[in-house]
């Protein structure tokens, strides 16, 4: 059995709702109830978030690397950390995945999601949860998304290290905006003390510290440049294996560095 039956019944519910134009009213009221939105997405012929910024996002960005996941997911398990207003789980979905769980820590964000995926006629779990709470469950997944939500971490390495401990199973898909040199260096595995010199090179991996606001938005703390986004995703127990996006990675498990402890995490860190 492959995604086609599941594509095929979105596809018929959703010519129904453009065909009715009660129905595209309801939408349309509907998403401004639920808006503002981030994610731009077509649900009955009625646009979530026509003026975006960026533009048609986050398509012109998934048209980039969807030809680098296969078309039929069937039978593989997808894990949507920060799935926002759901647009990545349901393209997992729609390739046929046997399950797809969407995490978001925002209220507002899974009631769109949850009124998108049913508007579409496409079945989706969506769950409020933190990713620092993803140990509690007790899954590994075929492929997880971690997409646009380490620079909103107060705490991104730590992410990333339990992403690596509890969830990835075969293939972790990585993005985050960057700032800074898009250039790589090659490094030696320790310096003198006295060497400060190599610091001030751009390229050298660098997170940048946002203390109030990028972009108009509070939760904007990190930005890393490229060299610093590749190395903290290597540190953390991940093998790149795909660079299709400048921004997104392909990664499977590696070995972790020495000396790399995961803490257990008490209740209430803040994300």
């Amino acid at each position: 059995m492959d995604g086609r039956p599941q594509r095929d019944a979105a596809a018929r519910r959703s010519e129904r709702m453009n065909a009715d134009g009660n129905g595209r009213e309801a939408i349309s009221a509907r998403i401004r109830e639920l808006g503002p939105w981030f994610h731009n997405m077509d649900i009955g012929g009625v646009w979530t978030a026509p003026e975006h910024f960026l533009g048609n996002y986050p398509f012109i960005k998934w048209r980039k690397f969807a030809g680098s996941i296969p078309e039929d997911l069937t039978g593989k398990t997808v894990l949507d950390i920060g799935c926002n207003a759901g647009f990545y789980s349901i393209e997992m979905k729609r390739r046929g995945a046997s399950r797809v769980l969407g995490i978001d820590f925002d209220d507002r964000y899974l009631s769109q999601a949850r009124f998108a995926a049913d508007a579409t006629g496409i079945s989706v779990e969506f769950r409020k949860m933190s990713v620092y709470e993803i140990g509690a469950l007790r899954e590994r997944f075929d492929i997880v998304l971690f997409m646009g939500v380490l620079y909103h971490l107060r705490h991104p390495l730590l992410a990333l290290d339990l992403l690596r401990e509890h969830v990835v199973g075969d293939l972790l898909v990585f993005q985050s905006m960057q700032r800074g040199s898009p250039d790589l260096v090659d490094l030696d595995g320790d310096y003198d003390f006295r060497r400060a010199d190599i610091f001030e090179d751009p390229r050298y991996p660098k997170l940048h510290f946002v203390e109030h606001r990028y972009a108009g938005d509070p939760t904007n703390w990190w930005l890393p440049n490229r060299c610093c986004a590749e190395a903290m995703l290597r540190s953390a127990g991940f093998a790149i294996h795909g660079h299709p996006e400048e921004e997104v990675y392909f990664c499977g498990l590696a070995e972790r560095p020495h000396g790399v402890a995961i803490p257990s995490l008490p209740m209430g860190v803040p994300a």
